[in-house]
């Protein structure tokens, strides 16, 4: 049975409100999301912000960078250094953790992050 899901984008900042090659997080629909702003790719991703490895609100404050022959963009965990990719959530450390990821969609000077209905 096929599935359809609906997008709703919500406005999450300004472009400027993530720093370059780097993170920032809002409160959207009672969620913490952790906005990343790769310039050094000009891409934009967005992952929620708890590490569930260890269960902190920390992810946006997490170094990125590139993983692999591939380059990868991942986020590392600023505590314990788990890494993963920011395109697919997936643990790229060998366990068996999982972060849910959103599209991103820049508009002007907005930010927006789109949430599944």
């Amino acid at each position: 049975m096929n599935t359809l899901t609906t997008i709703h984008w919500q406005l999450a900042c300004r472009v400027d409100d993530v720093p370059q090659d780097g993170g920032a997080c809002v409160l959207l629909g009672g969620e913490q999301i952790a906005i990343y702003r790769f310039t050094r790719r000009d891409q934009w991703f967005a992952t929620q912000n708890l590490c569930p490895h260890k269960q902190q609100m920390a992810l946006s404050r997490g170094m990125i960078g590139s993983h692999g022959e591939a380059c990868e963009p991942k986020v590392a965990c600023p505590f314990h250094k788990k890494t993963f990719s920011l395109l697919t959530g997936e643990c790229l450390s060998g366990e068996d953790y999982q972060l849910q990821t959103y599209p991103v969609k820049i508009k002007g000077d907005r930010v927006y992050i789109g949430i599944s209905a």
